[in-house]
């Protein structure tokens, strides 16, 4: 059994006076868990991240001021089957940024700049151009690009008061970072774009056919005012670039990485040094060293 006077308890005071007198071995540990954490930093890849402010259109396809005319014709053309235009800003801007994040966008992306390798270049081999292996589930697959997008590339926040739309693309290359954030924005509005086309052209064609099917004037009426806001609208379309978000800050290059963070790494990699020489101070100088 052990005797309560063999256990001596070590006051704050008695703490204070150790480490004091090794105050040497303790700036010692700091100043080497520093400089480990530092030499860690520069082992690990570097992530810049490029970053674009956009703002959703107010209209589906820059029809904004041809609403009004929609909005007179929508009861008629219903009631004649034929199809209602338009749609609230809140949908279409979510449509916007849904089609962004898609899966269809980035696999086009990854696919048509041949992005598998840039992605996954662990497993592909630079001078056979090839995969490393052969074996079946090896190489990575457009689904795998779509993921690793999602999960570790992509980042896409929203502004609920504002609207703004901030797209982040997180990567080794800050040239690449910046290439992938514009070229992500520039396909949603071409996608979009494209969309909006076809549906118009597929409603003229419609609204054709209703008007050869009808003889009542009122109802043809409507039909040529419908047809003019989709003309219109393909024109409009047509000659936007910024169909489906306006860009207001573009991306740049970035300069400095987001991680590692050097400065935190270093305050930590310090602070742990000066722990761990603090703790071997007092384990190797037991409490009856402090009085002698």
């Amino acid at each position: 059994m052990i005797d309560k006077q063999d256990i001596e308890v070590l006051t704050l005071t008695d703490i204070a006076t150790v480490l004091r007198r090794h105050l040497l071995i303790l700036i010692a540990g700091m100043l080497g868990g520093a400089t480990i954490a530092t030499a860690t930093t520069f082992l690990i890849t570097p992530v810049f991240r490029a970053e674009a402010l956009v703002a959703p259109t107010k209209s589906e396809d820059a029809r904004s001021g041809l609403s009004g005319i929609t909005g007179q014709l929508g009861g008629l053309a219903s009631l004649a089957g034929l199809p209602v235009l338009g749609g609230s800003a809140g949908d279409r801007a979510a449509e916007a940024i849904a089609t962004l994040q898609s899966r269809t966008l980035t696999q086009d992306l990854v696919a048509d700049d041949n992005l598998l390798p840039v992605l996954f270049v662990g497993k592909w081999d630079a001078s056979a151009k090839n995969w490393k292996s052969s074996e079946p589930g090896y190489a990575p697959t457009l689904w795998d690009a779509n993921r690793v997008f999602a999960e570790k590339i992509r980042k896409i926040s929203e502004d609920k008061k504002t609207g703004m739309v901030t797209i982040s693309i997180d990567w080794p290359d800050p040239v690449l970072a910046a290439r992938w954030a514009s070229e992500l924005i520039r396909r949603t509005n071409q996608l979009l774009r494209d969309r909006a086309i076809a549906k118009s052209e597929k409603n003229i064609a419609f609204l054709h056919n209703q008007l050869n099917q009808t003889g009542v004037i009122e109802i043809r009426q409507s039909i040529y005012r419908l047809l003019e806001v989709e003309i219109q609208g393909i024109m409009l379309a047509q000659g936007s670039d910024d169909y489906a978000f306006k860009i207001i800050d573009p991306p740049t290059v970035p300069e400095e990485p987001i991680s590692p963070r050097r400065t935190l790494i270093t305050a930590l990699g310090a602070f742990g040094g000066l722990l761990i020489a603090a703790a071997l101070v007092l384990l190797a100088r037991p409490p009856r060293s402090i009085s002698s």
